[in-house]
């Protein structure tokens, strides 16, 4: 088998709390101000009893461990650049809410050598080690294209 940037078994994890001003904020830029995130009368009155998280915030600290499993375990080559390519299978399994620490570990799960790819199995973890959330993340490396030699001077 052939190397590749990584390895699987490779992981990282982060650990963040989600505080009032992380969700306001998400709010703000994305402009996504449904009550459930920001009105805690509305959010007293459903099933949760409580505001959540924006789910798209978890997968931004998704982000993060991506980066961070790159700039940990890929191997150097110069002129070769890792991008993501998506998440795929995205489950939000329990909510989150204000206050709660959130631990994601991403672990390389495979390795697609004829698409020079790789997923990951990235797992968001709550306080009391639930399961919040679970997605696939793809990571794609390119390769510099051959470019055409310079003229030579004359």
């Amino acid at each position: 088998m052939s190397e590749f940037y990584v390895s699987v078994g490779d992981s990282v994890s982060f650990t963040k709390t989600i505080s009032e001003f992380d969700v306001y904020q998400f709010a703000g830029i994305t402009g996504d101000f449904s009550p459930i995130h920001v009105d805690a009368e509305y959010a007293r009155a459903t099933p949760m009893k409580q505001r959540v998280a924006h789910g798209v915030l978890l997968i931004g600290l998704m982000s993060t461990t991506g980066t961070m499993l790159i700039q940990k375990y890929a191997r150097v080559i110069p002129g070769h650049e890792s991008y993501s390519v998506g998440y795929d299978r995205v489950r939000f399994i329990r909510p989150v809410f204000f206050g709660d620490t959130i631990r994601v570990v991403d672990t390389v799960a495979e390795i697609d050598f004829a698409k020079n790819r790789c997923g990951t199995k990235v797992e968001l973890f709550n306080q009391h080690g639930e399961i919040v959330c679970a997605a696939t993340h793809l990571i794609q490396w390119i390769t510099p294209q051959s470019k055409p030699k310079a003229p030579a001077a004359a």
